[in-house]
């Protein structure tokens, strides 16, 4: 049986408290895309790219090339039948719904008051100021294992698989759309910097295995 894993979807917002849910998802159904869409339109690098011989050309070669940002797929688990058993009162009355009405809060627009603290859009408390009825997306932290990545929340889809008696839900898969934001902020910079060791690292053992492997 593989075990699940803990993670977390974090509000990064001055708000207090922010909008935060903990989850425990498989990772096998974690998946992760990246893309590169090729605009090269009628130049003479229509079947490709551009012609090159040497590392030095690789520049011009990829004119016309975006790198589109990365996003994730993944599904996760949110039940409450841990906290029935332990007769937990909430959990007892209205099984998950605070976690689903987190998950909807972290996708709906923000309204941005004094002192930055965000309110969603929808309950009207904007002041009077312009800037004050600026509505924007939540940036949220997904954070598991040792990765801390900032995220814009593209779509949730909700299955419920049981509920009580008052028809309330206490166990319910739901599928996450996220992007990476990949702008300069303190959180990419840490991953990028993750990620170079550990590419570093892969190609020192892929050079060395090579090497050894030659000798046996």
């Amino acid at each position: 049986m593989i075990a699940h894993l803990k993670g977390f979807l974090v509000e990064y917002a001055t708000s207090k408290p922010p909008l935060m849910l903990s989850f425990r998802f498989n990772p096998q159904n974690l998946t992760r895309n990246r893309s590169v869409t090729l605009n090269l339109g009628s130049t003479p690098a229509t079947r490709g790219g551009y012609d090159f011989a040497l590392p030095s050309e690789t520049s011009r070669v990829a004119q016309g090339v975006t790198v589109e940002p990365e996003s994730f797929d993944l599904e996760i688990l949110v039940d409450a039948t841990d906290r029935m058993n332990i007769s937990d009162p909430i959990a007892q009355t209205i099984g998950i719904q605070p976690e689903l009405d987190t998950l909807r809060s972290m996708v709906e627009p923000k309204i941005q008051g004094p002192d930055g603290v965000q309110t969603l859009a929808g309950l009207g408390f904007g002041g009077d100021r312009a800037f004050q009825h600026n509505q924007s997306a939540s940036v949220l932290l997904l954070v598991w294992g040792i990765q801390v990545l900032p995220v814009f929340l593209k779509s949730i889809e909700v299955a419920e698989s049981a509920h009580l008696p008052n028809l309330t839900p206490y166990r319910a898969t739901v599928k996450l759309s996220l992007q990476v934001i990949e702008g300069n902020n303190p959180f990419y910079a840490v991953e990028k910097r993750r990620q170079d060791i550990g590419s570093k690292l892969n190609s020192h053992q892929t050079v060395l295995g090579g090497i050894l492997g030659g000798l046996i």
